[in-house]
């Protein structure tokens, strides 16, 4: 009879151990730990590395022209990408990961999503996903409109550089392949 008890009350724990581990599980939607900024279009999310899905952002050490002078528009990016962050919890879904190994998530803060943000502000641009976000942000010459800049894969191809290593600023300003619009009438 001893070892039927012992042996239930092992099977008891054992259910609640399991069962702990069921109820905290993340369900999509949910809040997955503390969030940090890396750069303006990558984050990390309870120790996991994230990037927004459908938006490009300017490498941390790209620059760009505004009124012919130098902007550090990448840290620019990562700043903006930091504000909102530190604003509340973030939320993200994805299920697919990059070459890198990082979660391709849309994400969300306040219920706002993160990637429209940065689009619409000009501090990154659209990979099809934000088209109407960017025309405003365009056409309102805000963040990287305001002047001109390589698109930030553009960059990164002239400026190799390896996984986990920061990229070199340019040695000397490089043309800009992204002219500015004309001013609306």
């Amino acid at each position: 009879m001893r070892i039927r008890t012992l042996i239930g009350l092992a099977a008891l724990g054992a259910l609640f151990v399991w069962s702990q581990a069921e109820v905290e599980k993340p369900r999509p939607g949910d809040p997955i730990g503390h969030a940090r900024s890396i750069d303006g279009d990558s984050l990390t999310v309870a120790g996991r590395e994230i990037r927004l899905r459908g938006i490009d952002a300017p490498e941390f050490n790209q620059t760009c022209r505004v009124n012919d002078r130098e902007t550090a528009c990448g840290k620019d990016a990562a700043s903006a990408l930091r504000n909102l962050v530190r604003a509340g919890p973030v939320v993200c879904m994805g299920e697919e990961t990059d070459r890198y190994g990082r979660l391709l998530a849309k994400c969300s803060q306040a219920g706002k999503d993160m990637g429209a943000a940065l689009v619409r502000s000009g501090m990154a641009v659209s990979y099809d996903d934000y088209p109407v976000e960017e025309a405003e942000a365009r056409g309102n010459r805000r963040g990287l409109w305001a002047g001109v800049f390589d698109m930030p894969r553009d960059w990164r191809a002239a400026h190799p550089a390896p996984r986990g290593g920061a990229s070199a600023p340019p040695a000397s300003p490089a043309p800009a392949n992204v002219p500015v619009p004309p001013k609306r009438p």
